[in-house]
């Protein structure tokens, strides 16, 4: 019997639909390796907050990877308090769901959104096998640096549930370096956690093509097109990118386009209303499937954070893609991943939230296509040779079967 693995992932995506696919890609290859590969996943999208259509899942089971689809409520009022409403539904929701699957052999569960990890652990407990705990950002620590958890008492409990989390966890997988660092810091053995980065599946993009179609809908002819492809959120800092549009809104031979949603989104949208500024589109989400061609129809790409100490440890998707599809980058996100573009000659650093440099580096771009495009080039090289699904997805088979072989240590606490 080959064996089983479970993920439990309310916010799982496959390529033709909005947002990540990594978890999609990474099935895929167990797949390809012979073993079984279930998902239970919201019935309600994690970007839009409605319910998600069964044709859907027809990707899903012509490549193998079987879905189960566990109860959460639509979204329908904005906020944080009701993301964190369907949050709960939906972990306790996947619990039901769980006994519908059959014979496991390991659980994986993956934050954020934190709440999910707990059926994760729950279900590999009462079915005594592994847990692999995979760790995508640094929570609670993101959100205290930004300033959305303040309570000292609050910021206690999700430090120590954090901890508590880690203990429980028969092995912990990171998509960024200091991931593991941070976590090893916490007292976790190292060789208890184990580094698969962000990546990307190159095949998906062709650095040659050049978007006419796409283009011709959404800038005019010979304009420099910057995007910015991703979530629209607290995080990503695109109060910047809207002030160096600002400060370029009389160039009209530059424009920006916003590709993604998010809470901030609407907020933003006024804003740029409120500037004049008519040298931005937002052309809302994309599904991953087609970011091929928004990414080919762009001469640059833009990634920011905001300037908090704890982003600098992030690996951000939006990169290796960018890199993947052959265009030049401009990062205005220190550490980890500035190492990884300076290193491979892809793009450009801005200090984060300095719209002034963020202008001027796209100014310099514009007025430079030659190196921009030599840019492009060393950015897929470098992806291609260090952060291609393709390798990654075999580490992730690997490691799945290794666990497997593993009699979790039901009930233990470490430490």
């Amino acid at each position: 019997m080959s064996m089983h693995t479970l993920l439990i992932h309310q916010a799982f995506c496959i390529p033709g639909e909005p947002g990540g696919t990594r978890h999609f890609e990474l099935a895929k290859h167990a797949v390809a390796d012979g073993q079984q590969f279930t998902v239970i996943a919201s019935r309600v999208s994690y970007l839009t907050g409605k319910v998600i259509s069964a044709e859907s899942d027809v990707e899903w089971v012509r490549s193998g990877v079987r879905v189960v689809r566990a109860y959460a409520p639509e979204r329908v009022y904005p906020g944080l308090g009701w993301r964190v409403w369907g949050f709960i539904v939906f972990t306790l929701s996947s619990l039901l769901a769980a006994w519908r699957v059959g014979r496991v052999d390991l659980v994986m569960g993956t934050t954020p959104p934190i709440f999910q990890t707990v059926s994760s652990w729950a279900v590999a407990r009462l079915r005594g096998v592994p847990f692999l705990l995979e760790v995508r950002d640094l929570w609670p620590e993101f959100a205290v640096d930004m300033g959305l958890l303040k309570n000292r008492a609050l910021i206690a409990i999700a430090r120590w549930f954090e901890r508590w989390l880690y203990r429980r966890a028969d092995h912990i997988v990171v998509n960024s370096p200091a991931y593991r660092d941070y976590i090893i810091g916490k007292g976790v053995p190292a060789d208890k956690v184990t580094l698969i980065p962000n990546g990307v599946d190159t095949r998906m993009f062709d650095p040659k093509a050049t978007g006419t179609e796409l283009r011709g809908k959404l800038a005019r002819t010979g304009q420099f097109v910057v995007t910015y492809a991703g979530a629209i959120g607290l995080a990503n800092d695109i109060p910047t990118i809207l002030r160096a549009a600002r400060r370029l809104k009389e160039r009209r031979d530059i424009v920006f386009w916003f590709v993604g949603d998010g809470a901030e989104r609407p907020r933003l949208e006024a804003l740029a209303k409120e500037w004049g500024l008519e040298n931005v589109r937002f052309t809302g989400p994309q599904p991953k499937a087609t970011m091929k061609d928004v990414l080919a129809a762009s001469d640059a790409c833009v990634a920011t954070l905001r300037n908090i100490p704890m982003f600098r440890t992030t690996y951000p998707n939006k990169v290796f893609d960018y890199m993947a599809a052959g265009r030049p980058v401009i990062l205005a996100i220190d550490g980890v991943i500035r190492e990884v573009v300076e290193r491979a000659g892809a793009g450009v650093f801005v200090p984060p939230g300095d719209d002034e440099k963020l202008a001027a580096a796209i100014v310099e771009l514009q007025a430079d296509p030659e190196r921009a495009r030599q840019m492009g080039r060393a950015g897929r090289e470098y992806v291609a040779l260090h952060f291609d699904r393709e390798k990654q997805g075999c580490e992730f088979v690997l490691l799945l079967r290794q666990l497997a072989m593993t009699k979790a240590k039901i009930g233990k606490v470490a430490g």
